[in-house]
């Protein structure tokens, strides 16, 4: 009886290993979401100190940015931190977002 719940349980850590590997966020996942997290949180620096929403997306298209889908995504992580009534300090958004974000990429997979 021994001998069958130590292959069980040996069965379950095994599948338990397996699993963590199969939801590990490959390293491009990360780098989204701590970026998106970033742009998040100077989004909440402009918007607290009184940034119009205008003169914040002037300051986007300024930018100059490294892959060709980051421009569109700030623009909408800017137009959504706007519209939000939250007044939490940026680096706590910032947290929040990232751990959202990774959630969500795990959840995906």
């Amino acid at each position: 009886m021994r001998i069958i719940w130590i292959a069980l349980i040996s069965v379950g850590i095994a599948s338990l290993a397996v699993s963590a590997q199969a939801r590990e966020l490959m390293p491009n996942d990360r780098y989204m979401c701590s970026w998106g997290a970033g742009t998040a949180a100077r989004a909440q620096e402009l918007k607290l100190s009184g940034v119009s929403l205008y003169a914040a997306r002037q300051k986007i298209q300024a930018y100059k940015f490294a892959k060709s889908w980051m421009r569109m995504m700030a623009m909408g992580i800017t137009e959504q931190t706007y519209d939000s009534p939250t007044r939490i300090k940026p680096a706590a958004l910032r947290e929040s977002f990232y751990e959202d974000c990774v959630r969500y990429k795990l959840a995906r997979k």
